[in-house]
């Protein structure tokens, strides 16, 4: 967990956040052990941001890995930042309820399971 904490707080530098000042960083680690890291990307029109998560899962499906088994989320201000509702959503797309996600406090970590951030989560079962 600490590596992931850490590559979730060092990607937050590439952050590009002028209207917020808000960076964050995430860190996806696959079921190989393969980390991928994202930071937000903000835009005048805010509804075209990309969160750090959505960025960092994008990265390693583009890569071809569909399992995940672990995923860190740091913002700068080290206030135990989770998940939004949509990038929990996005998550449930690729990853079981159990996938711990560890959010940064600063001196210490919460950890929560997807399915406690998401309970009854939209899947691809609904939709057949």
């Amino acid at each position: 967990m600490d590596e992931l904490i850490e590559a979730a707080r060092e990607v937050q530098a590439a952050a590009y956040v002028p209207y917020s000042e808000y960076r964050v960083g995430a860190a996806l680690r696959t079921a190989d052990g393969t980390v991928y890291v994202g930071c937000n990307l903000e835009n005048a029109n805010y509804s075209n941001s990309l969160h750090a998560e959505e960025v960092a899962i994008a990265e390693a499906v583009k890569e071809g890995h569909r399992k995940f088994d672990a995923l860190a989320v740091s913002s700068d201000r080290r206030d135990g930042i989770t998940p939004c509702g949509m990038c929990r959503q996005t998550l449930s797309e690729f990853c079981e309820e159990d996938l711990p996600i560890h959010c940064d406090e600063g001196e210490g970590v919460s950890t929560y399971t997807l399915g406690e951030l998401i309970p009854n989560t939209i899947t691809m079962e609904h939709l057949e």
